[in-house]
């Protein structure tokens, strides 16, 4: 909203936007209603939102943020071309889940055994997926899946997070994990769980460690996208942009509680520290 007030959009003024919220049940009905509406354009944000999306219009402008893997999911068919109606800015780094079991490694050297929790019903997630079991396996890691597929069933899994015998937790990016990051991080320093997560607004809610892409920079483009389609460039005429920008996000409230001490050679490449 601070990208597209800069551009000079306002809403109210010369900008109406219709919001919808909902449970990923009521994916394709909000996605329906939208399109009903006839909206000059529509910005989705995550995966399984523009699947319904594409599923409902083929006809109106839609902006992407924040999928993982566009191409892989099927969102759009190329990411230089992604003709169609739909562009944007996606979380495409696939490799990211096996950099944050290194640095969790890093910081705990003891690791042997990790909680992988992710979403298995979101396609753009299978392939970081298999980058985190290929640095475990590298690092001599042992890896256990836990999906969790809705908001509703979080409690379920943190339960049995609880009965686990693991020594950390890794996460995915998913719109469930997201949502509920505050009660994962809690639940994982309840059990003395070290944690990394997909960036700073996770680390934010109290988890240890978070490295990924700089969200509000991705969506800063994606207002510049939603301007131009505004403007009459088609969305197939648009190239996908990748992010160039990452940042490593360290809690050491978290840290202390949980009596680790980061490693020199981490707190070197951390972006911000939270204390």
């Amino acid at each position: 909203m601070e990208a597209l007030q800069e551009l000079g959009y306002i809403e109210h003024q010369n900008l109406i936007i219709e919001y919808r919220d909902g449970q990923s049940d009521r994916l394709a009905e909000l996605a329906a209603e939208l399109v009903r509406l006839k909206l000059d354009l529509i910005v989705g944000v995550g995966t399984r939102e523009l699947l319904a999306l594409k599923a409902a219009t083929s006809r109106i402008p839609i902006v992407m943020l924040y999928p993982g893997d566009p191409v892989g999911a099927g969102v759009v068919s190329s990411l230089t071309h992604p003709g169609g109606n739909i562009t944007g800015t996606p979380l495409m780094f696939p490799d990211l889940g096996g950099k944050r079991l290194q640095l969790l490694h890093e910081i705990v050297p003891r690791l042997r055994r990790v909680t992988l929790v992710w979403n298995s019903q979101n396609a753009s997630t299978a392939a970081d997926m298999r980058a985190t079991e290929v640095a475990a396996k590298s690092l001599g890691l042992t890896i256990r899946p836990l999906s969790v597929d809705s908001v509703s069933g979080l409690d379920g899994a943190l339960a049995e997070l609880t009965r686990e015998r693991t020594d950390g937790v890794v996460v995915l990016q998913d719109t469930v994990m997201f949502t509920r990051r505050r009660a994962i991080a809690e639940a994982a320093l309840r059990n003395s769980l070290p944690t990394a997560f997909p960036g700073r607004a996770y680390v934010e809610s109290g988890g240890l460690l978070g490295y990924g892409p700089d969200l509000r920079a991705i969506a800063a483009r994606a207002a510049v996208y939603v301007d131009k389609v505004v403007k009459g460039t088609r969305p197939a005429d648009l190239p996908i942009e990748q992010p160039t920008k990452f940042e490593l996000v360290i809690n050491l409230k978290t840290a202390k509680a949980l009596g680790l001490t980061i490693p020199p050679s981490v707190l070197a490449r951390a972006d911000q520290l939270i204390e």
